[in-house]
């Protein structure tokens, strides 16, 4: 056989998988920033490579998607990962009987559709007949409208992405936690090291990678953050308290028809979940990203 043929032979291989990604993956890339620079508000559209990205910079419901998902990020994923963390130190337990339960039971979440589980968390806290509410009302206190109230239906949205999400951060760093020498906690505790000197000096300095990593994936999750606010606070609402950037993105594209800002906004959120991304690993020790 030619030896261009050869090695031409794994390029053979993985062209129809490059079609496929053309086709139904680099195309469409390509499409919506050519639409980010069109005014698709007009029929024809016609080529305005700054409206959209104009618009953005003035937009007071696009600014308060942004801090509404910022918000979401800064209070939520510290809080999920520091749970995270300190569920994957038990099951990490060596006397823990049932540990395969549990790791199961703690991962089962994300296993949940959306959908399913966001019917769930409406149901719970539904001001009128909400198991959540019935409960408070039996130790004698008056529940809130949940889901009615902007800052109470931000804290549902924030406890319902923890429920869903800290079992399997915890999973992850668990897998982490496995990979770290049972030596150096054995020369810790020799040295006189407690358990919380052992945690602060040995597993977190060496479960640090890990930690970055979920911290990566949680903020690009939460800058993509559309189906709990939708589906369990009604479209972002009450008043759009909880419109997120995901949210504004669809209505713009699939309610307003406006594909040209909605583009606009599909690659400010990859942009800035990028920069954010980027920031964290900056900010991350060296050894930590070893």
């Amino acid at each position: 056989m030619p030896m261009r043929a050869v090695r031409g032979a794994p390029y053979a291989f993985l062209a129809p998988f490059l079609l496929v990604f053309a086709l139904f993956w680099g195309w469409p890339l390509i499409q919506s920033v050519m639409l980010s620079f069109q005014n698709t508000r007009v029929s024809p559209w016609v080529f305005d490579w700054s409206i959209n990205w104009r618009r953005l910079l003035v937009d007071r419901a696009f600014r308060n998607a942004l801090w509404n998902t910022l918000l979401v990020l800064v209070v939520q994923v510290p809080l999920m990962l520091a749970l995270a963390t300190a569920l994957a130190v038990a099951l990490d337990q060596p006397f823990l009987r049932f540990r395969a339960f549990f790791r199961f039971a703690f991962f089962a979440p994300v296993v949940v559709s959306e959908v399913a589980y966001s019917v769930v968390f409406r149901l719970l806290f539904n001001g009128d007949f909400g198991a959540v509410n019935g409960f408070l009302a039996s130790l004698g206190i008056d529940g809130p409208n949940w889901l009615h109230q902007g800052g109470w239906a931000k804290f549902v949205i924030v406890l319902a992405l923890t429920w869903r999400w800290t079992g399997y951060n915890a999973i992850i760093l668990l897998a982490g936690l496995q990979s770290i020498p049972k030596e150096l906690y054995e020369a810790a505790r020799m040295d006189g090291a407690g358990a919380w000197a052992r945690f602060r000096n040995v597993t977190l300095p060496l479960l640090a990678p890990v930690l970055a990593f979920c911290l990566v994936l949680s903020v690009i999750g939460t800058m993509q953050l559309f189906a709990e606010p939708w589906l369990i606070t009604d479209r972002g609402g009450p008043g759009n308290a909880t419109e997120t950037l995901g949210t504004y993105l669809y209505k713009q594209g699939f309610v307003n028809l406006n594909f040209g800002y909605a583009s606009a906004i599909a690659y400010s959120i990859a942009a800035m979940a990028a920069l954010i991304a980027a920031l964290n690993l900056l900010l991350t020790p060296k050894e930590a990203r070893a």
